[in-house]
């Protein structure tokens, strides 16, 4: 269809479990069987918003999935545009963003329901995310909560750098708050996504989740990781790490994070400061001959600056980085390869 509002999704239930697809005929016969299983009926509805796909996907819906709500746009808007257009079309209290290579097991929504119900002043949550492929291991894209440290470098409770722990239960608990939560799988109030624009476009891929959920925490909400929930995750198939594309996007989206987000007191500074950081970083990959990446990093701060005076910044922006833990300071000099170890 070529018009959005074709597809409007009106329905009581108060979830809507959204998965973009743009071209991924293989990921929904792989993924969506368990999303479609395990997805408690009484409370949400599983909507597939396709991004103008060119294979079979539409097709495969159709035929094989005719229980699953589908909304069809007519190009590909790309990730964020894609999942923008979808949440202004839906009426659902909540969304959860999925990704297309995530599968559930058991009742892995209820959890997330509940929290968000009991907590007002929450705008999201999210589950521990596992590695599809070793479940015994947490997932790089989330793990069991994100965090920002002083320098604005994202980490999680299970995954540090690239580093990954196993699983053991260390993060289980009560619901904690977090300054990010995935959007491999993100459970968000709809209509708090939708006032502070949604995910940025102009990020393309990495981070956008990051900025959104500074946004959220900025007009005073908060984020929680619900370990009584847990997904299973494939993730790095598209860009895999130290993919020069992977570490463009990393320092560009940064970046403009960095520049939208922070107050413009502490903006000047920080900027100069990851200059300096990512100067080394440049310096690292240049020793080891490493000359792609070297590049990538050279380029992401030149569209860095031809990007930032196109973009919203707060005026009055009240959210400043923490000030600790460092993760450099601790990863490359203390040997901490943990979220124990680096914010003891």
């Amino acid at each position: 269809m070529t018009d959005i509002m074709k597809n409007q999704v009106n329905d009581t239930k108060p979830v809507a479990v959204i998965i973009l697809n743009w071209n991924g005929a293989h990921l929904l016969r792989e993924y969506l069987p368990s999303v479609v299983k395990h997805t408690p009926q009484e409370i949400a509805e599983v909507i597939v918003a396709d991004n103008g796909s060119t294979d079979d996907s539409l097709k495969v819906l159709a035929e094989e999935f005719p229980m699953v709500k589908v909304m069809a746009f007519d190009t590909n808007y790309g990730f964020a545009e894609g999942y923008n257009k979808a949440l202004l079309a839906t009426s659902n209290k909540y969304t959860v963003l999925l990704n297309s290579d995530v599968a559930v097991k058991d009742d892995w929504l209820t959890p997330l329901y509940r929290f968000m119900e009991t907590h007002e002043e929450y705008a999201g949550c999210q589950p521990k995310i596992r590695s599809y492929l070793r479940p015994e291991m947490f997932e790089y894209a989330g793990a069991a909560g994100g965090f920002i440290d002083c320098n604005g470098y994202p980490f999680c409770r299970g995954r540090i750098f690239a580093e990954v722990e196993h699983d053991r239960g260390q993060y289980d608990g009560d619901p904690i708050d977090i300054d990010w939560a995935t959007g491999a799988c993100l459970m968000v109030c709809t209509e708090l996504y939708n006032r502070v624009g949604g995910l940025d476009k102009h990020f393309f891929a990495h981070m956008e989740e990051i900025d959104l959920c500074w946004r959220l925490r900025a007009e005073g909400y908060r984020l929680a990781a619900v370990t009584d929930a847990a997904v299973y995750h494939l993730g790095g198939g598209s860009l895999p790490a130290e993919n020069p594309r992977k570490t463009y996007l990393n320092f560009r989206n940064s970046l403009l994070m960095l520049h939208k987000n922070l107050p413009q007191k502490r903006r000047g500074f920080m900027l100069i400061k990851r200059r300096l950081l990512d100067t080394f970083a440049w310096c690292m990959f240049m020793a080891k001959g490493d000359l792609a990446n070297a590049k990538a990093i050279l380029k992401a701060h030149h569209d860095f600056r031809t990007m930032r005076d196109n973009l919203y910044t707060r005026p009055s922006g009240t959210l400043d980085l923490p000030s600790a833990p460092n993760l450099l300071t601790g990863y490359y000099l203390r040997g901490r390869r943990t979220y124990s170890a680096i914010t003891r």
